[in-house]
């Protein structure tokens, strides 16, 4: 199956301001999607080719937790609001699990989104983890329609990361990048000299 390219996102992006729509972006709305799409072919990216960046990073996760071992991983800077790398990557998990099930395979799935932020344990347990969660994915996404609606409603603002389920697997990469920003971040600090931890 084969990716779309948001353009819903990029429509998004050219007629918005920080403070709402640009004036008279009806018009200008329609003839942006008409020539985005006109200029792609809505498949730039197969789902092999997708599922090469998500496990660009979900393997850098994995390795971070990985080289952490069990203590630091279960470590919170003591900043506010910092998670430890164990949660950032149960978070990642919970993202791939639901936004897949849910928009792309027409399963439900009951996620406690509270709960990965209290998550702690065993790093070998949570690699486990990841390696299923990436089996289940990829099985989900098979059955993808990158411009039909999400097969089942997801949580979330109705903005063009909602509205296709080529939008929601664009915005679980963007979860999992900037997640992969985060914990690397998270792991300098955890291993700084000067680090203070919970």
């Amino acid at each position: 199956m084969a990716v779309a390219v948001a353009v819903d996102v990029l429509v998004f992006v050219f007629t918005t301001t920080r403070h709402g729509r640009r004036p008279g972006t009806a018009t200008s709305r329609a003839r942006l999607r008409a020539r985005l799409t006109a200029a792609h072919d809505e498949t730039v990216l197969n789902s092999e080719d997708y599922l090469y960046f998500v496990d660009t990073a979900l393997d850098g996760m994995i390795a971070i937790v990985t080289d952490l071992g069990d203590d630091l991983a279960n470590r919170h800077p003591d900043l506010p609001g910092a998670n430890s790398p164990y949660v950032i990557v149960t978070h990642c998990l919970g993202v791939m699990r639901y936004y897949a099930a849910q928009a792309v395979a027409g399963r439900e799935v009951d996620r406690d989104r509270d709960a990965e932020f209290r998550a702690a344990g065993a790093v070998a347990g949570l690699v486990r983890q990841a390696r299923q969660v990436r089996r289940q994915f990829a099985t989900d996404i098979a059955t993808l329609d990158p411009g039909a609606p999400p097969r089942l409603p997801v949580r979330g603002p109705a903005n063009p990361t909602r509205r296709t389920q080529g939008g929601v697997l664009q915005h679980v990469y963007e979860e999992l990048a900037q997640h992969l920003g985060q914990l690397q971040i998270t792991r300098d600090v955890l291993r700084a000299p000067w680090a203070r931890t919970r």
